[in-house]
């Protein structure tokens, strides 16, 4: 009898559940643009006018109807001194929002190890459509690996080693902090530059 009461009371509420299925299914549809427009987690480096490597990175989430919030917070340098964002592989960052392309921890190039690779991005200038901004980075010094080494543009000597030829710079600690918790909370698309 028990048995017959429960089954009773259970088919009315799947019937339901299977009715509503159709709204719950539209609404997990849309979540996710949702999310992506008003949420997510973002990079944004902030310059420092009056020392362009005492610059901050920050790692922020987005929330929707309330302020963003910092998730972490590094050092960080852009360009080797010069504030003209217009200075090829010299000025620190342009202004703007730009696409995060891809993140790699074994990168092997003239930059190595622990790399987020940024869209070109063209500088507001005197030139017809301004310069244009290429091979942008946020990265250390340090082997492919992850490790250090022996050359200068793969061992960490300190402050010195914040200046860039305009890409965001961080210690290689930092990075690999930056890295974990894009891991865990979850990667940036996109990173914004004031």
């Amino acid at each position: 009898m028990r048995t017959n009461s429960l089954r009773a009371r259970v088919t009315p509420l799947a019937l339901t559940a299977a009715l509503l299925g159709g709204v719950t299914a539209t609404s997990a549809l849309t979540a996710p643009a949702a999310q992506a427009a008003s949420g997510g987690y973002y990079l944004y480096f902030k310059k420092n006018s009056a020392n362009p490597i005492n610059s901050r990175l920050y790692l922020m989430k987005s929330v929707p109807d309330a302020a963003d919030k910092t998730v972490a917070s590094y050092r960080a340098g852009s360009g080797n001194g010069s504030r003209n964002a217009c200075a090829t592989a010299q000025g620190w960052l342009p202004n703007g929002k730009y696409k995060v392309e891809f993140h790699r921890t074994n990168f092997d190039g003239i930059i190595n190890g622990y790399v987020i690779k940024v869209s070109d991005k063209r500088c507001r200038n005197n030139g017809a459509g301004g310069t244009k901004r290429t091979e942008l980075f946020v990265h250390s010094e340090m082997k492919p690996n992850g490790g250090q080494g022996r050359i200068e543009s793969e061992r960490w000597d300190g402050t010195s080693d914040y200046y860039s030829n305009g890409c965001v710079k961080l210690k290689p600690a930092d990075i690999k902090n930056l890295f974990a918790k894009a891991g865990r909370y979850g990667w940036p698309k996109t990173l914004t530059v004031k």
